[in-house]
């Protein structure tokens, strides 16, 4: 039973914001890769509890999210550098896909720390389906094949994962407190926006996360038809909106492809009137 977690670090608990926690440099961003860490860590408990015989933890922050030093010795670590990022080494050879440290996408009301790949994207959709970057991976996961079976990370990206893939698990270990979309916003505004939260303590979150993870692969084992596919049909066009910022103005771009999902994930776009 080979598992594949995707790891963000907005979506943790006790990460407050980006510039201080997120970024290299920032006052607590070595305590962010910690308490991240510690949040894969606890997943990895639960899975291996349920009955997991391999799992591979991918670091999927920007700028690096993971401090490897730190992670469970029975995990491989995975940090990718690839002209064409999506599937981030995702392959048909894993049973199942998980998330920590997840956020909402862009726009998301009362999100933490929401965005879909940078703070300068209003909203991507894929044949109409607004996604973020849960849902960009959680389709590629599908198109091979893969479910998705457990998620962490604010209140508002629970939200968003359950509505996306009915089946899965969630933990939330957090939750925004502003209201609205924030769609009104330059890329500047809306990265200081969303900050206000409901934090759980990190170890209430850890053995929430370990928990919930046990649940979702137990439940698995036992009925993986619970835990149905993402599944668009062809062709895709995919549509990403982009923010004023500045002299820079409002832009659309558009991808599109007759038959490969993933493919179409790594389509740079081409600018397309709105």
């Amino acid at each position: 039973m080979k598992i594949y977690i995707m790891t963000d670090m907005e979506g943790v608990s006790g990460v407050i914001n980006n510039k201080d926690w997120c970024e290299p440099g920032g006052s607590y961003y070595e305590e962010g890769k910690e308490l991240l860490t510690q949040e894969v860590n606890a997943a990895v408990e639960g899975f291996y509890a349920a009955g997991a015989t391999e799992i591979h933890v991918v670091d999927g922050h920007g700028w690096g999210g993971v401090n490897h030093l730190l992670l469970d010795p029975r995990v491989s670590y995975i940090r990718y550098f690839l002209p064409k990022p999506y599937p981030f080494y995702l392959d048909s050879t894993y049973s199942a896909i998980a998330w920590v440290g997840q956020h909402a996408k862009a726009g998301t009301d009362y999100a933490h720390l929401p965005h879909t790949g940078s703070y300068d994207v209003l909203d991507c959709t894929i044949n109409g389906l607004s996604v973020g970057e849960f849902g960009k991976v959680a389709l590629c996961a599908a198109a091979l094949g893969i479910p998705s079976i457990f998620g962490s990370g604010d209140e508002a990206f629970v939200e968003e994962a359950r509505k996306l893939t009915g089946g899965i698990e969630t933990v939330s270990v957090k939750q925004g407190k502003v209201p609205g979309s924030g769609d009104e916003c330059e890329t500047d505004a809306y990265r200081s926006r969303n900050l206000s939260a409901i934090h759980l303590h990190p170890a209430v979150a850890r053995a929430r996360i370990r928990e919930g993870a046990e649940k979702a692969l137990a439940r698995f084992l036992r009925d993986p038809e619970s835990f149905p596919l993402l599944k668009l049909a062809p062709p895709y066009r995919m549509i990403t909106r982009y923010r004023k910022q500045g002299d820079s103005p409002a832009r659309t771009l558009a991808a599109d492809h007759p038959s490969d999902l993933i493919e179409l994930m790594n389509e740079p776009g081409r600018p397309v009137d709105c």
